[in-house]
């Protein structure tokens, strides 16, 4: 079966859809004092091949652990996913557990499904229960004439410190059918691999048994949204999620796979780039380009480590052509670059070379500042070592990232 025709795309909220074969439900329950979406419901009429990625971190929220109980009894028949903002449902004990499970239950009964065909994801402050009564109420608004029922209010709902709903989508064709991978994603800040304090709902209207499924998503994920950075945390709830429902009537199999993996790839990318871009505080995305590496883990750990300095990512927010700091992020890296071989350029096509095989080069100030101040922000960094390379996100650093998390909670 050949695959082909990949079109990734970032469409609007008025013209945001999901594949087919799924539904939306969107409405304000409670769980934020501002009133704004905080209950999202996405399901199908039909069993759904599903998969997640989630988390590292050793402290665990309790809709991650649900989640992952699922997937492990009924990962070829999940229906829907139910997910909140304004309550992260995090370091809850054996309560949060309950209430996880309950709001799979209470979601999994609203669309006539069993409870471990349902899905929960739950975002916002850590240490809080849910209110276990307003997201009953919520639910049942979902099911009645009152919910928002556009793809664009659903993607709304799942967002917290988010300045902008982040949505993607793709098509391909699959042996005559036209596939379409399409979700939404939250984020903008404790971002940082492995994964981040992020979440996303993925759909696609193609067949794919849950094991492929699985694998595609892993790939998918490592490189987009594990390779992304905001500040350098990592979170308690993250997970991406991918349901297929096979209503484009395309299968996809070993022939098809490899287009298959490059949609759901192009779309997590987009998303996990809008993610770094929303970063808060940000004013823009910043591409590190690391090329010449070892290995591409290599590649990968060195952009990680520019990523993650604060003195980089200030000197970008101030269009300040501080190589010193890049290069010295790089070193520190853990990894054994070779600072003799290194170069260093700002931009692209009419790029800047600040850096020649260890060596400063004389370059136009103004110039390079001009460069940083591009949205994004492009720095390309040759490790001299090899062929391997990677692309990391991040955003720059401002004094409102502050500001936004200062006063969080209060």
């Amino acid at each position: 079966m050949s695959a082909s025709s990949l079109s990734p795309t970032r469409p609007t909220l008025e013209n945001f859809r999901l594949a087919a074969g799924f539904h939306s439900a969107a409405t304000a329950c409670g769980l934020k004092v501002s009133g704004n979406l905080d209950l999202g419901l996405v399901w199908s009429d039909t069993p759904c091949s599903a998969a997640g990625v989630f988390t590292t971190n050793r402290v665990q929220a309790a809709p991650v652990q649900v989640c992952r109980d699922t997937l492990g009894s009924a990962a070829a028949r999940v229906r829907g996913v139910l997910y909140n903002s304004g309550c992260a449902n995090a370091v809850t004990g054996e309560r949060g557990l309950a209430d996880a499970r309950s709001m799979r239950a209470t979601g999994a009964k609203a669309i006539g499904a069993a409870d471990d065909e349902m899905l929960v994801l739950s975002t916002g402050v850590i240490g809080r229960f849910l209110d276990m009564d307003k997201i009953a109420r919520g639910v049942q608004v979902l099911m009645s004439d009152a919910a928002l029922r556009t793809n664009g209010d659903a993607a709304r709902a799942i967002m917290t410190t988010d300045t902008v709903a982040k949505l993607a989508e793709a098509e391909l064709t699959v042996g005559g059918h036209t596939v379409r991978v399409a979700g939404f994603a939250k984020g903008a800040g404790m971002i940082h691999p492995n994964m981040a304090t992020m979440l996303s709902v993925v759909t696609t209207d193609a067949r794919v048994d849950s094991v492929r499924l699985d694998r595609a998503l892993r790939a998918a994920v490592e490189r987009s949204f594990n390779r992304i950075s905001v500040d350098g945390d990592m979170s308690t709830n993250d997970t991406v999620l991918v349901l297929a429902s096979g209503a484009s009537g395309a299968t996809i199999d070993d022939a098809s796979e490899t287009a298959f993996v490059a949609a759901l790839t192009e779309v997590c990318g987009s998303l996990a780039r809008q993610i770094a871009r929303d970063g808060e505080g940000a004013t823009r995305l910043v591409e590190l380009r690391i090329t010449g590496g070892a290995s591409e883990k290599q590649s990968h750990r060195v952009g990680d480590s520019i990523a993650c300095s604060p003195l980089v990512k200030t000197a970008i927010h101030g269009n300040d052509p501080n190589w010193g700091r890049i290069l010295a992020a790089a070193g520190y890296s853990g990894e054994p670059i070779e600072p003799e071989r290194v170069r260093l350029w700002f931009g692209e096509g009419d790029a800047i070379q600040l850096l020649d095989r260890g060596l400063p080069v004389p370059f136009d100030e103004t110039r390079a500042s001009e460069l940083l101040r591009q949205d994004p922000a492009i720095v390309h960094l040759d490790l001299g070592l090899g062929s391997h390379t990677a692309v990391v996100w991040t955003c720059d650093l401002s004094a409102e990232y502050v500001r936004v998390n200062a006063d969080y909670t209060t």
